[in-house]
């Protein structure tokens, strides 16, 4: 088998840990595509992808179309005589680019597929209460997450788990299962496997903000597991109904106790270091929350600055 040339395409921290194992395994990465700069923060800077950064530092060229289609890409691309394309994170592929190594283009995606299609699998997974969940490789295909797949690996979910554990861990797994899949197609040694389109297949749709507000009428283990599988990023947020003011609240950690009572739903008690939301079966306990215009505080510090009135609730 001739030498591989490798394109790496991908977008955020995820993929740069994928990126970093592939240079250190000594792969010739001849290219890499990534989002184009975008503008953030007050100034409007622009702002360059965790790629792009890698790429910058390791001195590896880098392309950023807005048009994966354009002709003038697609020339660089071809000049650049990859013969297998790997996908972390990214965007979907014209069948043109997918298409052009000799060895394919497989995607890193973190779920185990067929579950969790999607663009935020490690989110979902945890809110949905999963005990387990993993990373699959596989050949991109014309649709969306759905091309035979290479290999997976599986690792469990731990009850405290949030979205940043898990996608740290996955991003290790995914390291190495990456690599795996390289070496197999490397020697031609690998078979692959059609997915499944039937069953209870969930769906890892794009998390929005309407999507992160907490129903408190839920269940103590739905909260729980929505409040950490929302958490660091995007965080699951919340109304602060407290002395005739309504304050936007992102609650970052949280702990459940089941306890029989009588309170309305989203009522809070609390005490000097403690708040509790009564829902369903119990209590939420708040950790580690940020009230509009505040930074990221430990609940006992909270309440040093904000006297919760005898009627405060979460709405």
């Amino acid at each position: 088998m001739e030498a591989l040339r490798i394109i790496f395409m991908g977008t955020p921290d995820f993929a740069v840990g994928i990126l970093d194992v592939l240079v250190k395994e000594k792969y010739n990465i001849v290219g890499i595509i990534t989002a184009p700069d975008r503008p953030a923060g007050r100034g409007r800077k622009l702002n360059e992808s965790a790629v792009k950064q890698y790429a910058l530092q390791n001195n590896i060229e880098v392309l950023q179309p807005t048009n994966l289609k354009n002709e003038g890409f697609l020339n660089t691309l071809k000049s650049l005589k990859a013969n297998l394309q790997i996908v972390v994170a990214f965007r979907m592929l014209p069948k043109v680019v997918w298409g052009m190594p000799k060895y394919g283009t497989f995607n890193l995606h973190a779920s185990l597929l067929p579950q969790y299609r999607g663009a935020a699998p490690i989110n979902w997974a945890i809110i949905n209460g999963e005990e387990k969940t993993g990373v699959t490789t596989f050949f991109i295909d014309e649709k969306i997450d759905t091309g035979a797949i290479i290999l997976q690996e599986e690792t469990i979910i731990k009850k405290t788990d949030n979205a940043e554990d898990l996608h740290d861990r996955l991003m290790h797994l995914g390291g190495q299962t990456v690599i795996k899949t390289v070496k197999r197609i490397q020697h031609g040694n690998f078979e692959t496997t059609a997915q499944s389109n039937t069953g209870d297949l969930k769906v890892a749709y794009k998390i929005h903000r309407d999507t992160s507000k907490i129903d408190w009428t839920k269940s103590t283990e739905k909260i729980y597991n929505f409040i950490r599988g929302l958490s660091p990023y995007p965080a699951a947020w919340t109304t602060l109904k407290n002395d005739g003011q309504e304050i936007i609240t992102k609650i970052y950690k949280a702990r459940v106790e089941e306890k029989d009572h009588n309170l309305a739903i989203g009522f809070l008690e609390h005490s000097k270091n403690e708040i509790k939301v009564a829902v369903k079966g119990g209590f939420i306990i708040l950790e580690e929350l940020q009230l509009q215009g505040k930074k990221r505080m430990k609940a006992k510090d909270v309440l040093n600055g904000l006297k919760l009135d005898e009627n405060a609730e979460m709405l």
